[in-house]
């Protein structure tokens, strides 16, 4: 309320945060926006900077759905079922887009340089949401529990911006006792 927010409460039924998303910009938002952002309330350190040049990317109108993703600094990590990496095109810089080709919770090939560490936060044009939630389940994405893949799965273009901020992702006790040590 303090910085003029407004929290939606939303149908206990979604399967998805991309449900619930679609709920608050069909119901509230009146589908008007050009622009949705899905934030995983997960990763509370994101820098709105990487915010903002996710936005400007979506702006150009290249891809249906942006994302954006970090190196993976730890070994550990590709072993990390809970870190969700993104395998893209080509290998990318820090600061700019590729195409996804793939998201994965194992992977085999450590040594590729086209793995990053996906970081939950999607941008949907409005028309690729519309068409998004039309979409079924695809088998990718239950079978991962990724609801990314429903999208590439049915031939949406997504992009992914490389940035040099990982955001820590709360997925276990461990991390949170982290993010409380952070945001002391």
């Amino acid at each position: 309320k303090r910085n003029n927010g407004k929290a939606v409460k939303t149908d206990i039924g979604h399967k998805t945060g991309t449900d619930r998303i679609f709920e608050v910009f069909e119901k509230i938002l009146s589908k008007k926006p050009k622009i949705i952002i899905n934030l995983q309330g997960d990763m509370p350190n994101i820098n709105p900077k990487d915010i903002n040049f996710l936005i400007e990317h979506m702006i150009t109108e290249q891809c249906d759905i942006g994302t954006l993703a970090s190196l993976i600094d730890e070994h550990k990590d590709f072993e990390d079922q809970n870190v969700v990496k993104v395998l893209t095109e080509k290998e990318i810089k820090i600061g700019e887009f590729c195409e996804a080709k793939d998201f994965l919770r194992k992977i085999s090939n450590h040594l590729d340089k086209k793995i990053y560490h996906h970081i939950g936060i999607y941008a949907f044009t409005n028309k690729a949401l519309l068409r998004y939630v039309s979409l079924k389940r695809s088998k990718h994405e239950t079978e991962r529990n990724l609801e990314q893949m429903r999208a590439l799965d049915n031939k949406m273009k997504i992009h992914v911006g490389l940035v040099d901020t990982p955001p820590l992702s709360v997925d276990t006790e461990e991390d949170l006792e982290q993010i409380k040590k952070i945001l002391r």
